[in-house]
């Protein structure tokens, strides 16, 4: 029996910069490259049919580069037990490679189970540090340092030419996987999966785009290009954060970036910030990060399912979240302030739980990335009590990002004929105008599901008044504890 070293691709699907790889193929055994289409995630309500497109161009653009020397990633179907059972029957597993996951609690627990069945085989798993992010961190003393080290760190070539790889026969383990038809179309306006186009986005900020990126990282139009857009590339592995990171150091000085490449580089930081803090508690998967908000949405947050649905769907009569909405639908991307907005406008204006509407953005957004994602949704839903409070107006961004209302017009074709400004608050339009604007009576844009203003002097009034309780501020101690290092607990309070 063959004995062979698996490395477990999960969100690193690229042939580059990962060290996993690099230290299976330096072993003596012959590898193979693995991906397992786990059930468990395809029911998962974060999940969607762009994610798995993605993942499998991705896989795609792997097996183009591994091709040249007749090899190509093994696709299994299944629980990762069931695939391991069936590929030990075959092959004796000397050991698994693969970076540490920082994923959902339903990862997590397969890896428990996995790592169990693997000590019970007597098969050893190396996992390596998923970027900068340290695993089971307490806090961060030396956090930044360490962050460091790891982004400037050598960058090693993985020789794929003479490496001794094996193809598994997927279908005689009988695991084999055919793609629905959904994950092989080309969607237009969807950004497209693998490390070819994720260099190419790369290169094309850093010699073009890029120059624009800081005066134009607001804009929901204007960010479409100006930003890298690399988003999902980081998201899935295709490229890493230290191949992105040692890339914007090269380009340092080339005249023209400079304010775009330190605000990139603050951002880059950031990534693994928030990777960490959901690292270090994960439990903020199904809870406030500040657990003395629990009472404040159990008392006076509301479930309406109307109200829900019109958010999800891009119908509440607010042009700018609804323009926002339907973008993320069809392309999978808007920038960050925006959906900033769209949380605050779910959490804030509607006065709903978060947990309502975070599987639904993680559905819609192709960069999703649990780590990034929890954290982030929570600090702008307002309940870390450590964050500022920020209550989005809907109109007023409109105004200050899409001032000649480009995005919206593009989005909702319902206000084609209405100019700004009154294109911002189309309900003060009058009679006349409405009839002039082509506009239906019973337009849902002349009876917004809710009170901008009104909604808003409520969240205040709800979020400001419950921050200064002693719980709040006991535990907000705690969180900076964790997950702020000394020399900013006070800044960040």
């Amino acid at each position: 029996m063959q004995t062979i070293n698996l490395v477990w691709l999960k969100r690193d699907l690229r042939l580059t910069d990962h060290t996993p790889l690099q230290h299976a193929l330096s072993s003596e055994h012959p590898t193979v490259l693995l991906y397992i289409i786990e059930p468990m995630l395809l029911d998962d309500p974060h999940y969607s049919a762009r994610h798995w497109r993605f993942i499998w161009q991705s896989l795609q653009d792997m097996n183009k580069t591994l091709s040249v020397n007749g090899h190509q990633v093994s696709v299994m179907s299944g629980s990762v037990i069931d695939c391991l059972s069936a590929i030990q029957k075959q092959f004796n597993i000397n050991a698994i490679f693969s970076h540490q996951e920082i994923g959902l609690s339903c990862t997590f627990e397969r890896d428990k189970q996995t790592s169990a069945w693997l000590q019970a085989h007597s098969i050893t798993w190396h996992e390596f540090e998923h970027g900068a992010v340290i695993r089971g961190a307490k806090d961060r003393l030396g956090w930044d340092k360490h962050w460091d080290t790891v982004m400037r760190a050598k960058i090693e070539d993985i020789d794929l030419e003479s490496a001794s790889l094996v193809i598994l026969d997927t279908e005689a383990l009988g695991c084999s996987f055919t793609p629905p038809p959904s994950w092989l179309e080309k969607i237009k306006g969807m950004q497209t999966g693998g490390s070819s186009l994720a260099w190419q986005t790369m290169e094309d900020f850093f010699q073009r785009r890029g120059r624009d990126y800081y005066r134009s990282i607001s804009s929901p139009t204007a960010s479409r290009n100006a930003c890298t857009r690399l988003s999902p590339y980081l998201a899935w592995g295709n490229i890493s954060l230290r191949e992105v990171y040692q890339y914007l150091l090269q380009h340092w000085q080339v005249a023209g970036f400079r304010r775009s490449l330190i605000a990139l580089s603050s951002r880059l930081h950031w990534h693994c910030h928030f990777m960490q803090k959901f690292e270090s508690e994960c439990e903020i998967e199904f809870r406030c990060v500040n657990k003395a908000y629990e009472p404040l949405l159990q008392q006076a947050s509301v479930r309406d399912e109307a109200l829900l649905d019109a958010w999800k769907s891009g119908t509440t009569g607010i042009p700018l979240i609804d323009a926002c909405m339907r973008c993320l639908h069809h392309t999978g991307y808007i920038n960050f302030r925006m959906r900033a907005m769209l949380v605050s406008f779910l959490t804030h204006h509607m006065n709903m739980d978060w947990r309502d509407g975070v599987t639904h953005l993680a559905q819609l957004f192709l960069d999703f990335e649990p780590g990034i994602h929890y954290p982030q949704f929570q600090m702008q839903a307002g309940v870390t009590g450590t964050n500022t409070i920020r209550i989005y107006n809907p109109t007023k961004q409109a105004q200050e990002h899409d001032s000649d209302g480009e995005f919206i017009h593009k989005w909702i074709p319902e206000l084609a004929m209405v100019p700004t400004p009154l294109l911002f608050e189309p309900w003060k339009m009058t009679a006349m105008e409405t009839v002039m604007y082509q506009l239906a009576p019973d337009s849902r844009y002349l009876a917004p599901v809710v009170n901008v203003d009104a909604s808003a002097k409520a969240a205040r009034e709800r979020l400001w008044s419950w921050r200064k309780r002693t719980e709040v501020k006991v535990e907000g101690a705690r969180v900076l504890a964790q997950h702020v290092r000394p020399s900013n607990k006070k800044k960040a309070n």
